[in-house]
């Protein structure tokens, strides 16, 4: 014992037991330190495993696609809330159940029925699975889904697992079947449209085109396919529309619209509009145009039709008054127009007697070879022009305008003497005519100013003896200053009354018993006697005289109207254009009727074709309001002129008269009898009351009778009377003109 004490006292045994304590407690302090390092790393990881279960939470929860993971034995490991939202499942319930036993009802692409394992089973080539599932709104229902599988390692274990992703596209899907469904709406739209559609690439080059637009342009849609759309633009109108393609390229306009021409495959033009809308990306990039193609080619040459025929003379194809205003107005606008500009008046000798004699179809044939006779005499150096009647007029621009005015006058005189013939006559023409040169005064007068010097050196020709020229000079004013004081005369006689009317019976053709009257004006000059309307008529058109003569004609018919022993005689008013548009015409009428209480079937307007041509507005405003308070309108002059079958459509037409020029060569005449047996059955097929003028014979009266015609006029039921001499010397029907009658062929005015 007392050696162990010993060997515990000496000094090296101390310290070796000193250094192995240090030891020890430096090993201990180690252990201590590398325990805390581990646990401040296990708590580490803990808290990164816990914030990454949060996160993988977090991304299962949001996503929009679902997450099914299987273990190996087929279990179902984990489903998110997505995942049991499309496939209508319960977490609960799926987690740990074998995926064959899912409660899933699955069909694929083809609506065959899958069982669970074969629908989240892994497509050979990797791709998506379509499957469908039911829906929500029904047995009908049927959501779309892509499922995708592919294997991963477990990382703890290293078991393989499979994970299963869900993928609705219901609304993909869905929105793919409208767009298409759209796609083949506006391609049977397109393809079916009576316009013409197509589709054109950045290019200008024709993508796809509509049948109606290869028609329209002669050719096939495969043809077209790839074409440049400029190459079938006409070569005047090859870039009408470029600076607007720009400006919609540039987004400065939506679409846009132009008129232009196209040359068909077989060489023929059509006019068309051209309607262009760009089509652009979502993000405003443009893609390509879509055009609408209108044939207006129709509509265009009808335009051109109706406009020609508003400036021409609708017998000779003439320029008429206006157009002839207008060429003249312009070329005494030139600068050296005193030295190039002149004008001949020509104004055919004897034309009445003529008209009497054979007739209006005879005196309109003549017309016809008169204008032809200018148009050549003329040869291009002037403009033809027909002012009404047999008044004619020739603007002549030439460097050397003098002479070309007297060549002109002479090949007129020559061409003339070449006898018209016309059904075994042999009917000799002649004219005066009037040259008149621009100078200061009438270029400062303008085209009236030129136009009235020639016309005064017309009638001093026919003054010396007719079939000659005079040329105008400043004495022959005289004959114009007359003029003028004969409007003033006339403007006083229609203030005291002096423009009277006369009366031509109008009969029913069937009954011979009379039915109404047409009222002719006469004036009744204090030294000159009873005055034919020839010889006043043109001064109230030229003088505005016309409002103020028709409201005392008005006036005075009505008067007749009133004294009339019958109260179904009626009077038809012949009114012109100039009358109407401002509605005084419609109030003086209706005031009349009021004053003298009559019927308003009993006062008939009656219109020639001639002032019908281009109604305005209101015009058409005025007649429809005369119309409507019962007052029928009567189209003179049926079958002649210029008017097209619309306005008998558009306008408040009641009844129609047949022009006499078809009634004077019938029922010798196979044409007019054609002619008239057909006007007739149009009228009545629209309705319309029918009446014949010119009625000379009895054979005419018969035949236009048996043809359907109801009513008819002229020199053999008599002429026109003054009012006391009509009253008392013709018989009335009994029966009412507006009355109608089935069992007649055509209604009367008032039907309609």
């Amino acid at each position: 014992m007392g050696g162990v004490l010993e060997l515990f006292a000496q000094p090296a045994f101390v310290a070796g037991v000193g250094a192995l304590l240090i030891l020890l407690a430096l090993n201990a302090f180690y252990f201590f330190w590398r325990s805390g390092r581990e646990r401040e790393a296990r708590d580490r990881a803990l808290a990164q495993e816990r914030a990454l279960r949060r996160q993988f939470e977090a991304v299962m929860t949001s996503s929009r696609d679902g997450v099914v993971i299987v273990t190996q034995s087929g279990e179902v490991a984990l489903v998110s809330d997505t995942a049991c939202a499309i496939l209508g499942l319960r977490q609960s319930d799926s987690v740990g159940t074998p995926l064959a036993r899912l409660p899933i009802r699955a069909v694929d692409a083809h609506m065959r029925p899958m069982v669970p394992g074969a629908a989240f089973a892994r497509t050979e080539d990797g791709r998506p699975r379509v499957i469908g599932v039911p829906g929500r709104r029904g047995a009908d229902d049927i959501r779309w889904l892509h499922v995708r599988s592919r294997p991963v390692d477990d990382a703890a274990d290293g078991r393989p697992l499979t994970i299963v992703t869900v993928m609705d596209t219901t609304g993909l899907r869905e929105a793919a079947e409208a767009l298409s469904r759209s796609d083949a709406q506006f391609r049977r739209a397109m393809e079916n449209a009576p316009t013409g559609m197509a589709l054109i690439d950045l290019e200008w080059r024709l993508m796809e085109v509509n049948r109606a637009f290869a028609e329209m342009m002669g050719s096939t849609v495969a043809a077209l396919r790839g074409t440049p759309f400029s190459a079938l633009s006409h070569p005047q109108d090859l870039h009408a529309e470029r600076d607007q393609l720009q400006r919609l390229y540039d987004g400065h306009q939506n679409h846009f619209s132009v008129e232009k021409r196209y040359v068909k495959a077989d060489g023929n033009v059509v006019w068309a509009v051209l309607d262009v809308g760009l089509v652009r990306y979502a993000g405003g990039a443009p893609d390509h145009y879509v055009v609408q193609v209108r044939d207006t080619t129709e509509v265009r040459m009808r335009s051109e039709l109706m406009q020609h025929r508003a400036m021409h003379d609708p017998l000779t194809g003439l320029a008429n008054r206006n157009l002839f205003n207008e060429v003249l107005s312009d070329l005494l606008a030139q600068p050296d127009a005193d030295s190039r500009v002149g004008v001949i008046a020509v104004d055919l000798d004897g034309f009445k007697g003529l008209n009497d004699r054979f007739g209006h179809a005879i005196g309109d044939n003549a017309l016809v070879h008169v204008a032809g006779v200018l148009r050549s005499a003329t040869g291009g150096r002037g403009t033809v022009a027909r002012l009404g009647g047999d008044e004619f007029v020739i603007a002549v621009q030439d460097t050397d305008c003098s002479k070309a005015l007297f060549e002109i006058a002479a090949a007129i005189h020559d061409g003339l003497r070449a006898p018209l013939g016309v059904k075994r006559h042999q009917i000799q023409l002649a004219a005066s005519l009037g040259i008149a040169m621009a100078d200061e005064d009438t270029i400062a007068g303008g085209s009236a100013a030129l136009l009235s010097a020639a016309d005064a050196a017309m009638y001093r020709a026919k003054a010396a003896g007719k079939s000659r020229t005079e040329v105008y000079e400043p004495s022959m004013r005289i004959a114009d200053d007359n003029q003028t004081a004969l409007a003033a005369e006339l403007a006083r006689a229609i203030e005291n009354g002096d423009l009277v009317l006369h009366y031509q019976p109008i009969l029913e053709l069937a009954t011979r018993t009379v039915v109404g009257y047409e009222a002719l004006v006469r004036w009744q000059h204090p030294t000159r006697g009873l005055l034919l309307p020839g010889a006043f008529l043109p001064l109230i058109s030229d003088r505005g005289l016309a409002s103020t003569a028709g409201a005392a004609l008005v006036e005075q018919a009505a008067q007749f109207l009133e004294r009339s022993p019958s109260d179904t005689v009626w009077v038809s008013l012949n009114v012109s254009a100039d009358q109407l548009g401002d509605s005084a015409f419609a109030d003086g009428v209706l005031a009349a009727i009021g004053r003298h209480h009559l019927s308003p079937q009993r006062v008939v307007v009656e219109l020639t074709e001639a002032s019908l041509v281009n109604p305005n507005t209101r015009i058409r405003h005025e007649l429809t309001e005369l119309r409507n308070a019962g007052v029928p309108i009567l189209l003179d002059d049926f079958g002649t002129g210029v008017s097209p079958l619309s306005y008998l459509r558009d306008l408040p037409v009641s009844g129609v008269k047949l022009d006499m020029s078809f009634v004077a060569g019938i029922p010798e005449d196979p044409a007019g009898a054609r002619v008239s047996r057909a006007l007739g059955a149009l009228a009545r097929e629209l309705g319309l009351a029918t009446i014949a003028e010119g009625i000379e014979t009895e054979a005419q009266a018969q035949f236009l009778a048996d043809c359907g015609w109801r009513y008819g006029q002229g020199w053999l039921f008599g002429v026109a009377q003054p009012a006391a001499t009509a009253l008392s010397q013709h018989p009335h029907t009994g029966t009412s003109l507006i009355d109608p009658r089935p069992a007649e062929p055509d209604p009367v005015l008032g039907d309609r």
